[in-house]
């Protein structure tokens, strides 16, 4: 696909149609909380389908006249022409039926072209599982990797100790908590006790869920904690976020993911694995001990139960452990 086929630019079109745009961002935005990332896609998504699709046919007198089953049915071809990951196909289709289904209540459309539409089947891929001996050494990866990098190179900028303990504590609660990245770097100081073992995490869609620590969690945290206020950042009983880098500024979801694949380097573990790894090694962890689905739906934040079911891929060594648990002439 070429680059001019999705605008770089997410200004909206300018008539109507970027009004009835700007409208429905707005409502995503106040009534459905959802986050800058689901804007930003959904905006990019909108204005290539108005780029892309409808063209003319904004010239028509009515929103009836333009967004209609023929306008729906060319945006399914135009996206198989662009041989799109499925995922980002659906999504896309998602936007434009939410969309018109907005236009319908709001009275701008009789009718949503896009329900009747017939989508492509998702492709359900079994997510990237770490074994918990990998998991170990992952974890282990920031004080391996900064005590060998500061051996040998003296002069390295930074504060080793300060971005070893940081990192140990962000893999550390994003395995012990299933944590999401960014739910990771937005946790603020209030967010944690540290006495309870207890976080606040604020998920997709603004929602909160609160998730376990343990205890080698809350020991790197505090580890992490002491370095801060050696360093002169806030102490553990101020405000604010809860992992900075080197200059007391907040983390980016990307130079986590790039930090990231050196532990990967350094654990002898495949590099184009992301953090999302330690997320789904937690709940395929948690299934493999026993623990129900229900509550590991809840631990992740999943809003349905499909969402998870992902992770209860039967390996041979769980279909024995459950056999000979459960039948009567097992044994």
């Amino acid at each position: 696909m070429s680059g001019a086929e999705i605008p770089e630019d997410l200004a909206l079109p300018s008539g109507s149609i970027g009004d009835m745009i700007h409208r429905f961002l707005r409502y995503l935005e106040r009534e459905r909380n959802a986050s800058e990332h689901t804007l930003d896609a959904y905006r990019r998504d909108l204005v290539q389908f108005v780029d892309n699709v409808l063209g003319a046919d904004l010239k028509q007198p009515t929103t009836d006249e333009a967004i209609n089953a023929r306008a729906a049915r060319r945006y399914l071809v135009r996206l198989s022409e662009w041989n799109l990951a499925r995922t980002s196909t659906l999504r896309k289709l998602s936007a434009l039926r939410s969309f018109c289904y907005f236009l319908v209540r709001e009275g701008n459309l009789l009718v949503n072209p896009f329900t009747g539409l017939r989508r492509p089947k998702q492709k359900r891929n079994l997510p990237h599982v770490l074994s918990v001996d990998e998991v170990r050494s992952l974890l282990d990866a920031p004080s391996r990797y900064w005590r060998r990098a500061y051996s040998s190179d003296c002069a390295l900028r930074g504060e080793p100790t300060f971005a070893a303990a940081r990192d140990c504590a962000i893999l550390e609660v994003i395995y012990s908590g299933g944590m999401r990245i960014s739910e990771a770097i937005q946790l603020e100081l209030d967010d944690v006790d540290l006495i309870s073992g207890v976080a606040r995490l604020r998920g997709k869609g603004k929602k909160e869920r609160l998730c376990v620590l343990g205890k080698p969690a809350l020991s790197a945290l505090r580890e992490y904690l002491a370095e801060r206020a050696r360093l002169g950042f806030a102490g553990r009983r101020e405000r604010g976020i809860l992992f900075r880098n080197q200059r007391g500024g907040p983390l980016t979801v990307r130079s986590v993911q790039r930090q990231f694949k050196v532990y990967l380097s350094e654990s002898g573990l495949p590099v184009d694995y992301t953090p999302h790894a330690l997320r789904h090694s937690f709940a395929s962890h948690l299934l493999d001990a026993g623990a129900d689905l229900r509550s590991v739906q809840e631990m992740l934040g999943h809003s349905s139960l499909s969402t998870t079911q992902i992770y209860t891929h039967i390996t041979p060594e769980r279909l024995r452990r459950v056999y000979e648990i459960a039948h009567p002439r097992a044994g």
